[in-house]
């Protein structure tokens, strides 16, 4: 997997049984989940998932965004298996940090990762991420990670009471490295 410099070292590993508090939290506070907070969630099924597949399942996984020096994971990735038209597999990523650690310059690093990770190991040749409109810090990560602006998905999500909007950003195998 390649290094993308930073302070601090940016890391992706697998879940642990003690990293199942970020994904009980994910599920339970809404200023963790920010923007993409749509309730609470069962707080048993992320040890449910863990003995299952140890959150590495075949269509969906999660692997956990660690930073140097610390024990404890600063947020998570996932990717979850996509498809259109009749061959056109994809994956989709998303990523969560611990607020005290979102504007450090981790979570691009770990987006690129990711990719990295997914290109090296599966055959797919596009990787997406959907955002919100308002989430500015998110679109500049996804930018800095290699994934360019596709456009507007029309009341992609239905959140605090309405539809909303998404922008849908993709990275292509083919595509430019990401610029360190």
């Amino acid at each position: 997997m390649t290094v993308y410099p930073g302070d601090p070292a940016v890391a992706l590993r697998p879940v642990a049984e003690d990293d199942l508090v970020l994904f009980r939290r994910l599920g339970a506070d809404p200023d963790f989940a920010g923007l993409d907070w749509n309730g609470f969630r069962d707080p048993t099924r992320p040890a449910r998932r863990f003995a299952q597949d140890g959150y590495l399942g075949p269509d969906d996984s999660w692997l956990m965004v660690a930073v140097e020096g610390r024990t404890q994971a600063v947020g998570m990735v996932n990717w979850r298996s996509g498809r259109s038209g009749s061959a056109g597999d994809y994956w989709e990523i998303g990523i969560v940090l611990v607020p005290e650690w979102r504007g450090k310059g981790i979570g691009w690093r770990a987006q690129a990762m990711i990719c990295d990770y997914l290109f090296d190991h599966t055959a797919v040749q596009r990787i997406q991420a959907s955002t919100h409109p308002e989430n500015l810090a998110e679109q500049k990560s996804l930018g800095k990670a290699g994934f360019q602006l596709e456009g507007v998905i029309r009341a992609a999500e239905f959140r605090a009471g309405q539809w909303r909007d998404g922008l849908l950003y993709s990275r292509l195998r083919s595509d430019p490295f990401p610029l360190t």
